[in-house]
C-alpha cells in the first residue's frame, strides 16, 4: 500500500511539473458541453456552476453514463422523471444520451427543485434522494429545524453527494 501510495504521490508531482496546475484541475474540473449548459443556465436561471458540478458528480461527464438504478446520461436523470420533464418542456422527443437533451431536461429539473426548496442545497439533496424523501425530512426535527433547510441528511449516499458537489462548486465558482 505505501508502494502505490508513493508511486501515486510520484506520478502526481511528474503529471503537474510537466502539464501544470491548470492541466490538473481541468482534468479534474472538466468543463465539456460549454454550449449546451450555457443555453441551459440561461433558460433556467440556474448558475453554470451548479451544471458543471452536477454533470461531474452524476456521470464524469460520461455522455452514454448508465447507473445501476437506470439513470441515463450526463444528469443522470430517470426516464419517467424525463418524460414528466419533457411533457412540461412541450418536448416530444428526446435521447437521454444526447447532451443538448439531457443538460436541457436536468437543469430544467433542477430549476424546478429550487424553486420547489427554496434553498439550492436542499433541491440538490432532492436531486439525489428524491424530492418526496426530502419534503419528508424537512418535516422532521431530526433533520430539519425550520422546515425549509437540512441540518442532517439520513441518506448516506446524499451526505456524501452534497460534499462532492460543494468540492466542485468551490472550482466551477471561480471559472
Amino acid at each position: 500500500m505505501k508502494i502505490f501510495a508513493f508511486s501515486f504521490i510520484a506520478v502526481s508531482m511528474l503529471f503537474l511539473s510537466v502539464f501544470g496546475v491548470n492541466c490538473f484541475y481541468g482534468y479534474l474540473f472538466p468543463t465539456k458541453f460549454k454550449e449546451e449548459v450555457a443555453s441551459a443556465s440561461t433558460s433556467f436561471g440556474v448558475d453554470r456552476a451548479v451544471i458543471y458540478s452536477v454533470i461531474n458528480v452524476e456521470s464524469g461527464f460520461q455522455k452514454d453514463a448508465v447507473s445501476r438504478k437506470g439513470a441515463i446520461g450526463l444528469m443522470q436523470l430517470m426516464p419517467d422523471t424525463a418524460n414528466e420533464i419533457a411533457q412540461k418542456l412541450d418536448i416530444k422527443s428526446f435521447d437521454l444520451k444526447n447532451p443538448q437533451d439531457n443538460i436541457t431536461l436536468g437543469t430544467f429539473y433542477f430549476s424546478t427543485l429550487k424553486k420547489r426548496f427554496k434553498d439550492e442545497k436542499t433541491a440538490l439533496c432532492a436531486y439525489n434522494a428524491g424530492p418526496s424523501n426530502v419534503s419528508l425530512w424537512l418535516l422532521n426535527k431530526k433533520y430539519s429545524d425550520d422546515g425549509k433547510t437540512l441540518k442532517n441528511i439520513p441518506f448516506k449516499e446524499t451526505r456524501e453527494y452534497i460534499e462532492k458537489i460543494n468540492k466542485n462548486l468551490k472550482y466551477y465558482s471561480k471559472k
